[in-house]
């Protein structure tokens, strides 16, 4: 998770940076279908917690999102980690499209202008990434 931090947190020029997966939502998801008592709620929401700090957002946005979208991977877990990586794929781009939502309808309570289209780009970039992202940490630790 911190190596997912620290590369959220890297400066990149402004279209890399709309292209930059979420690497940390990626890990909570990783995190919450592969051990969900290790990863859980509270990892998602300290997770997002992080993110709000390092992203000046409103404090909580990010917690809540990632603390929701921790939630709904660890109640689909036994259905969805033993699924090829198709439709863990197909999970993923759920659980990143609800978390946007979530930061979204935030940001739109709080009176923050709509970004645009490309705050959606991550969802692809992540999409994309988390085969071998998955099989990367994969490898990292024993699978019980």
């Amino acid at each position: 998770m911190l190596a997912a931090l620290l590369l959220n947190t890297l400066p990149l020029p402004p279209l890399a940076n709309s292209l930059r997966p979420a690497f940390v939502v990626l890990g909570v998801i990783y995190w919450c279908l592969q051990a969900p008592r290790a990863g859980g709620i509270a990892l998602g929401f300290l997770a997002g917690l992080v993110l709000d700090v390092f992203k000046g957002a409103v404090l909580g946005q990010y917690a809540l999102a990632t603390a929701f979208i921790a939630y709904v991977t660890i109640r689909q877990h036994l259905l969805v980690r033993n699924k090829p990586v198709f439709e863990q794929t197909l999970f993923v781009i759920a659980m990143l499209f609800a978390g946007e939502l979530v930061i979204w309808a935030i940001d739109g309570w709080s009176g923050k202008s709509f970004a645009g289209w490309d705050r959606w780009l991550h969802i692809v970039t992540g999409a994309m990434a988390w085969m071998p992202l998955a099989s990367l940490i994969g490898r990292t630790h024993d699978p019980r």
